[in-house]
């Protein structure tokens, strides 16, 4: 089996754990204009597991088009099911490719009140 060319790993830095349990959904427009326009379409949703990753986001064979991407992770839900309260609702990771590669990570390390991320590999 195959990677998914888009993933994701989400690190609860409070807890210094995985964080699993973040419903996360990929989004995909044309074109920036279109994306700053809400006109992105939902490819992709999971929940991240275990080990606070979400491993089988899009198919293997899913073939990425140039575009924008936008990995929406929705952290207000995992925070509440830890009876905790979030700043931030959700965090969406937005990113452009004019030539796709074969694999994008896009890690995320969230906290309460804080988050980071980065082009992981």
């Amino acid at each position: 089996m195959g990677v998914s060319p888009i993933t994701s790993h989400v690190l609860d830095a409070a807890r210094g754990a995985p964080a699993q349990g973040v419903p996360v959904a990929i989004s995909y427009a044309p074109t920036s204009q279109a994306a700053a326009a809400s006109q992105s379409t939902v490819i992709a949703s999971g929940v991240t597991n275990n080990d606070g990753r979400c491993p089988s986001l899009l198919e293997d064979t899913h073939v990425l088009k140039p575009g924008v991407y936008t990995v929406r992770f929705d952290t207000k839900t995992y925070f509440a099911l830890h009876g905790e309260k979030s700043f931030y609702p959700f965090v969406d990771v937005t990113f452009e490719i004019d030539q796709p590669a074969p694999h994008y990570h896009i890690p995320l390390n969230l906290a309460p009140f804080s988050y980071t991320t980065y082009r992981g590999s």
